[in-house]
């Protein structure tokens, strides 16, 4: 694993953290991108693994592109424009389809500034949680360039398009209280407290049966974008698996019996 991802697993729980905190924990590398890549199909093979928490290295969530990269025009960057598409698809969109597509629920724990491609990493997630130190920018335009790793796509469906526009048109900034506003994020906890709130979450998920958990995001993310005949003919296939697990027996049998479930993953 590269050291740009941290992967620390603690019973059904995964935290990634991106780390490189002399850079913000800015993104400008293949490496960077494929550390991310890695550590989700880590996940996907792992079917202990019940909850992701993302979150960043010291002060920053993730600022991003690294501007300094780009005024060098090095890393993903680099080359002609042929180059640049070609590298965005290697990169910041390969990154961007595994993140999105991780078979666990995942929950960002931003603790800090989430700003352009940042942002767009903390949408890849299903669930955003904020520090109150958190702040957020869909600052492209900023730059003189566009969202290049699907922000496009992922924003308006997070805040709605009226927000995403007026966040991608001024580039400003959104402290967490404003994010939590727009509903960009669903909480905001002070600062010291966002781990431990970002675990509480990750252990009340992961209390459910692992495999019902990866299904029901399945159909969440296939939702999005469906028609609801064709949802519905995936829903009933994946309501066939779940009802002859042996999660499913134990579910309804605590219950009934009046005590805590034990999932097995069976």
């Amino acid at each position: 694993m590269s050291e740009y991802v941290t992967y620390e697993q603690d019973g059904p729980i995964v935290t990634l953290t991106l780390n490189a905190p002399e850079r913000r924990n800015a993104i400008s590398t293949f490496g960077d991108c494929d550390a991310v890549i890695a550590a989700v199909h880590r996940v996907n093979r792992d079917r202990s693994v019940r909850v992701v928490i993302l979150t960043g290295a010291g002060t920053s969530f993730c600022a991003g592109g690294d501007i300094k990269a780009m005024r060098d025009r090095k890393g993903i960057i680099e080359g002609s424009h042929v180059d640049l598409r070609e590298n965005y698809r290697r990169g910041v969109q390969a990154m961007a389809n595994a993140l999105y597509d991780c078979d666990a629920p995942t929950i960002a724990a931003v603790n800090g500034p989430a700003i352009g491609l940042g942002l767009d990493v903390a949408c890849m997630c299903d669930i955003r949680v904020a520090s109150d130190k958190a702040s957020f920018a869909e600052s492209f335009i900023k730059v003189g360039i566009v969202p290049g790793d699907g922000g496009a796509w992922l924003l308006p469906r997070v805040v709605g398009m009226s927000v995403a526009c007026e966040m991608s048109f001024t580039g400003d900034l959104l402290d967490a209280q404003a994010a939590k506003e727009v509903r960009l994020v669903s909480r905001v906890v002070p600062h010291d407290e966002l781990m431990t709130a970002a675990r509480a979450l990750a252990g009340r998920i992961a209390a459910n049966p692992p495999d019902t958990l990866r299904m029901t995001k399945r159909l969440l993310r296939e939702g999005q974008y469906m028609r609801l005949p064709s949802l519905l003919e995936i829903s009933a296939a994946y309501q066939a698996l779940a009802h002859s697990t042996e999660d499913h027996k134990e579910a309804v049998n605590a219950m009934l019996e009046k005590r805590k479930p034990t999932f097995t993953g069976r």
